[in-house]
C-alpha cells in the first residue's frame, strides 16, 4: 500500500507543477479558443490542461518502472508501451482540437484508432464475462467490445467536461473506488502480489486529478480539454477491462467460498466498473438518443447535457459539481459495499450497501430537485398580483 501512496503523493505533485507552468504558457501566448455559446464560463481560459496531466501520467509509469514492487507488469513491457502510446495518440489529437477544433469524425477516427492499439494481441480485453458461470468469448468478439467499450468510455468522460473540476473529481471518487475494490480483490484472491497494472493505472489517475484539480476548481484558471477528458477515460477504460476481464475462476463458480450466495457477487464484477462511470455513461447515451433523434449527428454539441440541465434547474456552478460528487460517490461505494458484503463476514451481507444507496440517492434526489421548486416558487410569488 505504501507504493501505491507513493505514486498518488509524487504524481499528485509533479501534475500540479506542470499545470502550474502550463497554464503560465497558454496565457503568455494566449493559447486559449474562444468563449462557445454553449459554454458556461464568461473569460477566455486555457484548455491545455490535458498535457500537464499526460506528463503527470509519464512521470508515473517512469517512475514505477523503477521500484522494484511494480515490476510484475513491466514483465509484459509491451503492453505498458501500448497504453502510453495510445494515450499519447488521445492527447495529441485532443490537444489539436482544443486548439482547432476538429472534425468530429476524425476525433472519433482516432479513438478507435488509440482503442485498437491497446486491446491489440496481448492488450486489455474482455476474455471472459462472469455470469453466473465462465463464458469464454471468441477473439474476434473480444476485440470489438473491447474496443466499443474503450471509445464508450471515452466519450462519456468527455461529454460531462463542461463545469469547472466535474470531470477531475468525479475521476478522482471513482478511481478511489475502484482502486479500492481491486486491491480487496487482489488480497481475497490471495494474488502472490498487490501489484497489479489495474489498481496502479487507478491510483495514478488518482494522482493526475488530485494535481490538476486546484487549477481546475470554480473558478477555473485552466481546463482539461478533450486531451485531459479521452485520456482519463481510456485510462479508466483499460483499468476496469484489466479486472473484469480476467477474473479469477472461483469467484464465478464457487457459490459458497465465504459462506454467502455468490449470485449477487458474481455480477458485481461487471456491474462496478460500470457504476463509477454511470452519470457520463447515462449523459452519454441521453445525448446520442436525443441527437440522433434530431437527425443530427450524435457528437455534434449541445447546451442540453446533465450538467446544463442542472444549472437551468437554479443550481450554481459548484453546487451542481457537488452533486455530482454525491451521485457518483453513492452510486460507486453502495457497490463497493456489497462486494465486500459478499466475499467478507460481514453482518447483513449485501444489505448494508443497498440500503446505503437508498438513504444517499433519496438525499441526492432531494439536494438535485430542491433548486428547481424553490425558483417554482419565487416565480409564482412575483406573478401574484399585490
Amino acid at each position: 500500500m505504501k507504493y501505491y501512496a507513493l505514486v498518488v503523493v509524487a504524481t499528485a505533485l509533479v501534475t500540479l507543477l506542470l499545470s502550474w507552468a502550463v497554464w503560465r504558457f497558454g496565457i503568455r501566448y494566449r493559447i486559449y479558443p474562444a468563449i462557445r455559446e454553449r459554454d458556461v464560463h464568461a473569460r477566455p481560459t486555457p484548455r491545455l490542461g490535458g498535457v500537464a496531466m499526460y506528463l503527470g501520467v509519464v512521470f508515473a509509469f517512469v517512475m514505477s518502472a523503477q521500484i522494484p514492487y511494480f515490476q510484475i507488469f513491466w514483465d509484459r513491457p509491451e503492453r505498458n508501451w501500448a497504453l502510453l502510446g495510445a494515450t499519447t495518440l488521445i492527447v495529441l489529437v485532443g490537444v489539436a482540437d482544443d486548439v482547432w477544433d476538429l472534425d468530429w469524425m476524425v476525433k472519433l477516427g482516432a479513438q478507435f484508432l488509440a482503442a485498437g492499439i491497446v486491446v491489440g494481441p496481448g492488450g486489455f480485453q474482455i476474455f471472459a464475462l462472469p455470469i453466473g458461470t465462465v463464458v469464454v468469448v471468441s477473439s474476434w468478439l473480444s476485440f470489438l467490445v473491447s474496443v466499443l467499450a474503450i471509445v464508450v468510455v471515452m466519450n462519456a468522460i468527455n461529454f460531462i467536461d463542461g463545469l469547472d473540476g466535474l470531470v477531475a473529481g468525479v475521476a478522482l471518487i471513482a478511481n478511489a473506488v475502484f482502486f479500492a475494490y481491486t486491491y480487496l480483490l487482489m488480497r481475497d484472491y490471495g494474488f502472490t502480489s498487490y501489484a497489479n497494472l489495474a489498481a496502479f493505472m487507478a491510483v495514478v489517475l488518482l494522482g493526475v486529478c488530485l494535481g490538476f484539480l486546484p487549477l481546475n476548481w470554480n473558478p477555473a484558471r485552466m481546463f482539461m480539454g478533450d486531451s485531459g477528458a479521452l485520456m482519463i477515460g481510456l485510462l479508466m477504460a483499460c483499468s476496469a477491462l484489466a479486472v473484469t476481464g480476467n477474473l479469477p475462476q472461483t469467484m464465478l463458480t464457487d457459490n459458497d467460498v465465504f459462506g454467502r450466495s455468490q449470485l449477487l457477487g458474481a455480477f458485481i464484477p461487471i456491474l462496478l466498473p460500470i457504476v463509477v462511470v454511470l452519470l457520463p455513461l447515462l449523459d452519454f447515451g441521453m445525448a446520442v438518443i436525443r441527437r440522433t433523434m434530431q437527425g443530427r449527428s450524435p457528437f455534434s454539441a449541445d447546451r442540453k447535457h446533465l450538467h446544463h440541465r442542472m444549472l437551468d434547474m437554479g443550481h450554481s456552478d459548484r453546487d451542481a459539481v457537488l452533486i455530482f460528487y454525491a451521485w457518483t460517490a453513492v452510486a460507486s461505494l453502495s457497490v463497493l459495499m456489497m462486494y465486500i458484503g459478499t466475499r467478507q463476514d460481514w453482518p447483513g451481507g449485501y444489505w448494508p450497501g443497498i440500503a446505503f444507496f437508498v438513504v444517499g440517492a433519496l438525499a441526492c434526489v432531494v439536494v438535485t430537485v430542491i433548486p428547481a421548486r424553490a425558483r417554482s416558487r419565487s416565480d409564482t410569488d412575483e406573478r401574484m398580483p399585490s
